[in-house]
């Protein structure tokens, strides 16, 4: 992707996330030219990759799969001993014609919630023994208070408010309804780790490739400098 593109994209989500006065901790404002004067105070937010994020799932084709979003709260796995949290909080931004692709979590268990604009389709299958899909058998379904059972690869579809828990080893993918308009999502979950936890169905990528074109509005959470001494 292009730099242009990620800034772009991070000032539209941006634009929603006042227009419904959603509030942000304090270090998703933070420049490039801040970070690179921050100290140790800030490890958390580098070795937890909390902050603004970008994934076009290496298909270089943003517009058509990929999305937005902010890692709000995580814990670390890795450095249990030193961030113990054992949740995560995120938001996700999806225009029309955005797409997330097909995949699982074989350790994080999560809930999807459609927080404002438009609504958001969740396709759903269980997955078998050796990892694949399972295009026959039912998929018990849970939203909000309610459990139900549905069809393979049903689209569930998310009105603003309305939530799923996506359990481990549930393939899903999602998408905005058409005509509906952009959506904000909530995610609330375990422990996130993007770099181990994602199973995609066909295999693929989960951040992109920088093109520099122009100075970055807002680092990554992988771009973070080392902290100042």
């Amino acid at each position: 992707m292009k730099r242009s593109q990620i800034n772009a994209a991070l000032r539209e989500m941006e634009a929603m996330i006042r227009e419904y006065r959603i509030s942000l901790p304090p270090f998703c404002d933070f420049t490039p030219e801040q970070w690179q004067s921050l100290g140790h105070e800030y490890d958390e937010i580098r070795d937890c990759m909390l902050g603004w994020d970008i994934t076009d799932y290496g298909q270089g084709d943003f517009d058509r799969i990929g999305f937005s979003l902010i890692t709000i709260r995580n814990g670390n796995r890795a450095m249990a001993d030193r961030y113990p949290k054992v949740y995560a909080e995120k938001l996700l931004y999806l225009k029309e014609g955005q797409y997330s692709p097909m995949h699982f979590h074989w350790f994080k268990t999560e809930d999807i919630i459609n927080r404002a604009g438009g609504n958001v389709l969740i396709r759903v299958y269980n997955s078998l023994p050796d990892e694949e899909i399972d295009r026959e058998s039912p998929v018990t379904v849970k939203c909000d208070g309610r459990c139900f059972t549905v069809p393979a690869g049903t689209q569930v579809r998310l009105c603003p408010g309305e939530s799923i828990h996506i359990y481990q080893g549930l393939y899903h993918d999602f998408e905005v309804e058409p005509g509906t308009g952009p959506v904000l999502l909530g995610e609330v979950s375990q422990c996130n780790d993007d770099k181990t936890d994602n199973r995609f169905n066909p295999p693929m990528g989960r951040f992109p490739q920088i093109e520099e074109d122009e100075p970055p509005y807002r680092l990554l959470c992988g771009e973070y400098p080392e902290a100042k001494d």
